[in-house]
């Protein structure tokens, strides 16, 4: 359950704290894992005397996070694939000129010894979790989702580090599909263990993956919406002002060891109002598709129906459960930061969904033009 009592965010454009604010020691725990140096009080130390390495820090989350990390001082340390973001397309160099201020480097978060020669070379006080699956398959949810995060507590762990921050999802509250569920035994596992503290995060929707039918609807084509648009709804949260609660997981006490569902602010809007923003936006006479929920179910039976033949379509079916489940199930968590959806589309409206794309994990495409 979430923390009753919440500090107030920080807006999202604030500047950092100045290190003056802060403790310029780093006090040790009373205890630690034995054998191993105990972690310091991160509510009290100055930030750039902890090492925060962030997971899945060229993802679309995990970018955001890692900057903000890097605006508030601390000892980042970025920890990326050889090829990162979409569809492999960022070079080491990309990464390294992204993330000005940090440590960059390249590893596998799937090999612990990558992990812990590259990664962990030195002691890290804190891992951000960022991690997600391309595609949300079903091996791509259990090596990503589950053990690449488990790896990477693992190596947190065994150097005695203090605290480890999850990206996790609201949707695991209702567990149908295969990277829920990856999630979900992480999530136990983080939980099951005393080692380290920790603060489980679940975002309930992103404005990206909202922010598909924007260029369309601009163009003058109909809103796609499934049934009447009434049938799921959501209080969609910003990137940065995520990013904002993944950072004061690390200082915030009153999050440490809690699973804290998060929207963002204001209340929660149906597909039919998310669509009424964007006509009156545009000034513009709204026109829909409406297309049957039954649809879904009709694809994915056929879909499962060849996969007892063709097991390569399993995943594809998957993909379809997916693309079901957002379209039906209600995303809606406690009001966190300011960015409200409207100021995301008039951003859109006005500068385009220029680095904006969501890859393998958009349902409506998003090309970033």
């Amino acid at each position: 359950s979430s923390s009753s009592a919440r500090p107030p965010l920080r807006n999202p454009l604030a500047a950092a704290l100045p290190a003056s604010r802060r403790a310029s020691a780093a006090p040790l725990r009373a205890s630690g894992p034995l054998g191993v140096s105990m972690g310091v009080d991160l509510a009290t130390a100055d930030p750039k005397d902890v090492r925060v390495l962030v997971a899945g820090c060229t993802g679309y989350i995990g970018r955001f996070v890692t900057k903000e990390l890097i605006s508030r001082g601390y000892n980042v340390v970025a920890f990326s694939r050889d090829k990162a973001g979409v569809g492999g397309k960022k070079s080491m160099d990309d990464v390294r000129k992204d993330f000005q201020g940090a440590d960059v480097r390249f590893g596998d978060v799937t090999d612990m010894q990558s992990l812990e020669e590259v990664g962990f070379k030195d002691k890290v006080d804190v891992v951000v979790s960022c991690l997600a699956s391309r595609t949300g398959g079903i091996q791509d949810s259990n090596d990503i989702d589950y053990q690449a995060s488990l790896n990477c507590l693992n190596a947190l762990k065994a150097q005695g580090g203090t605290h480890y921050v999850l990206l996790s999802a609201i949707c695991v509250q209702k567990p149908l599909l295969e990277f829920q569920r990856a999630k979900l035994r992480l999530e136990e596992a983080i939980q099951a263990q005393s080692d380290v503290s920790y603060s489980i995060v679940r975002p309930t929707a992103f404005f990206k993956s909202l922010a598909g039918q924007v260029s369309g609807v601009k163009g003058g084509t109909p809103y796609v919406m499934f049934g009447d648009g009434e049938i799921c709804k959501a209080n969609a949260i910003s990137e940065a002002d995520l990013a904002i609660v993944m950072a004061d997981c690390i200082t915030d006490k009153d999050r440490c060891n809690k699973v804290l569902p998060v929207g963002g602010p204001g209340e929660p809007v149906t597909p039919l109002q998310q669509s009424k923003i964007l006509f009156n936006l545009f000034d513009m006479e709204p026109k829909y598709i409406k297309v049957p929920i039954g649809v879904f179910d009709g694809i994915i039976g056929a879909i499962e129906f060849f996969s007892k033949f063709f097991p390569s379509l399993v995943d594809t079916a998957e993909f379809a459960k997916i693309g079901r489940y957002y379209a039906t199930e209600d995303m809606v968590g406690p009001s966190y930061g300011t960015t409200t959806l409207e100021d995301f589309f008039k951003d859109v409206a006005e500068n385009g969904l220029q680095g904006q794309e969501l890859g393998d994990q958009a349902v409506f495409n998003i090309d970033g033009k």
